[in-house]
């Protein structure tokens, strides 16, 4: 499938859409659909778009407007299900539970992820200082962070 074509596919499903807008799937990318939507999830909550106790749509619903397997999107809810970042139960539904750093009990998963993360940086040549300007950059995005100003 053409690039174009992912697009058109996007727009076209985008018009009767019941899924809030921040979920968008890019169905080229190298990165699965699953870990897009946990991802989109995971920054909207960090972002202040979720908050805690805010429904998220059926994953049946967020499959119809996408066109994908609802299979897809309940492993990627099972996922912020495990790393606390919702509540999901079969009456209910699924809604946005606010992780806190005592629930974060794999953070040394964390630490991992954040590593390679960085590495790839020193292995591509990025010097220490501008990686460590576009981590605060990044940071200063998330607008319940109060960010000291002698750390920017």
């Amino acid at each position: 499938m053409a690039k174009n074509d992912v697009m058109n596919k996007k727009t076209v499903s985008k018009q009767n859409m019941k899924t809030p807008a921040f979920l968008l799937l890019e169905f080229g990318s190298e990165t699965p659909l699953y870990q897009q939507i946990r991802d989109q999830i995971v920054l909207a909550i960090a972002e202040g778009h979720l908050h805690d106790e805010s429904p998220l749509p059926a994953t049946r619903q967020v499959a119809s407007d996408f066109g994908i397997n609802f299979h897809t999107v309940n492993k990627a809810y099972d996922l912020l299900r495990r790393e606390g970042f919702v509540t999901l139960t079969r009456k209910k539904g699924c809604f946005v539970r606010r992780a806190t750093e005592r629930d974060f009990r794999r953070i040394e998963d964390w630490g991992e992820r954040m590593r390679t993360l960085l590495a790839e940086g020193v292995a591509r040549g990025l010097a220490e200082d501008k990686m460590v300007k576009f981590c605060k950059a990044t940071l200063s995005l998330f607008p319940h962070l109060e960010i000291p100003a002698n750390a920017k």
